[in-house]
């Protein structure tokens, strides 16, 4: 008879069903994000890590594996993914650490350090190796969330979309723009009005006027439409940041049979390689497509050497306040850094982090 691995715990209505023997010939796991499948990260769960975990297992052991899957918010929104993995609500979660200001404040670290490397498999590596040095990175997840990090997830790089034309720092001044987390304060900094958000919510409140912009990456601008309500992308240049993870409740991991969980990991450091070759590759395609439906421009030099220079004290604030909680906040922001620089970066503005 065939026995079934039912991982995690119930949600709704469903009825737990425990199967620990590592002869079982069925896995299921509940996976999922807050965000959409059009946002890259969360595609790349269905058609790279998904595909590639259950053919590789099904080629290589007698196991079967299935996906219940949960994306778009459909069982956790973007601020419980990681209570929600935590639970066992969710085996595997995409989640955004912008939404975990308090449970994960040092894991949105090159958030920090706005104007940064556009190239997300640079900002991947720096990831990787802040990570390597600094052990408390990786070992939070399990010690204090009963979890297991995956892979880390690259970003597109940043820019900012709007609904109306603006040129110099001080056109966007009193202008309503949306962020999440830490991007808020790029805003706040510049003496723009930031408006806390998520991308589920983005081209409602863009076509409502609740806010006139977006700091955004260009996948979410083409795929989710953000160009309909906001026909201005300018190339600002803020930075890729490697601020998303993909985690494993702890419990649903250590329950796989032992020889899934080697190509569970191997899958996983190949998708975190994937988000930032992937990320890299659509980038130039998206702005490319972008200027087919709407204007983009590139931020004229001095205004982006202006804007740089006015977040100028916050990395250092940032630093100061991560230190006080306990937390490697200085070391954590030195070395990324000093590594971008190792990587061939120049940066706009040298922030200081005594």
């Amino acid at each position: 008879m065939t026995k079934s691995l039912i991982m995690g715990a119930a949600f709704a209505a469903s009825s737990v069903i425990g199967v620990t023997a590592a002869s079982a010939d069925n896995i299921n796991l509940r996976i999922g994000s807050g965000h959409p499948p059009s946002v890259v990260y969360a595609g790349l769960m269905i058609d790279f890590f998904q595909a590639e975990l259950k053919s590789r297992v099904e080629a290589r052991t007698d196991h079967t594996i299935n996906f219940v899957e949960g994306y778009s918010g459909s069982i956790v929104k973007v601020t419980e993914v990681l209570d929600g993995v935590q639970d066992g609500i969710l085996d595997i979660g995409g989640m955004c650490f912008c939404f975990e200001s308090s449970n994960l404040p040092l894991h949105a670290f090159q958030a920090m350090l706005p104007f940064g490397p556009m190239n997300p498999e640079v900002s991947l590596q720096v990831a990787q190796e802040v990570y390597e040095e600094v052990p408390y990175m990786n070992d939070v997840f399990e010690d204090k969330f009963n979890q297991v990090l995956l892979a880390r997830i690259a970003d597109g790089g940043y820019n900012l979309g709007t609904s109306f034309d603006w040129n110099n720092l001080s056109d966007l001044q009193g202008q309503k723009i949306a962020g999440a987390g830490l991007n808020l304060n790029w805003l706040d900094y510049a003496g723009v009005l930031p408006v806390q958000s998520s991308l589920a919510d983005a081209y409602s409140e863009m076509m409502t006027n609740v806010y006139e912009g977006w700091i955004m990456f260009p996948s979410a601008w083409v795929n989710l439409k953000l160009h309909e309500p906001g026909p201005f992308y300018t190339l600002t240049g803020f930075g890729s940041i490697t601020w998303h993870g993909l985690t494993m409740n702890k419990d649903s991991f250590e329950a796989l049979p032992e020889d899934v969980k080697p190509i569970l990991l191997e899958v996983a450091a190949e998708f975190e390689e994937e988000t930032g070759r992937k990320n890299r590759a659509e980038y130039d395609r998206l702005v490319e497509e972008l200027r087919g439906m709407i204007t983009v421009k590139e931020i004229d030099p001095q205004a982006r050497l202006d804007w740089a220079s006015a977040l100028a004290p916050w990395p250092q604030s940032q630093a100061e306040a991560l230190d006080a909680q306990g937390l490697p906040g200085s070391q954590v922001l030195n070395l990324a850094l000093e590594r971008a620089e190792a990587h061939g970066y120049a940066w706009p503005v040298r922030y200081d982090i005594k």
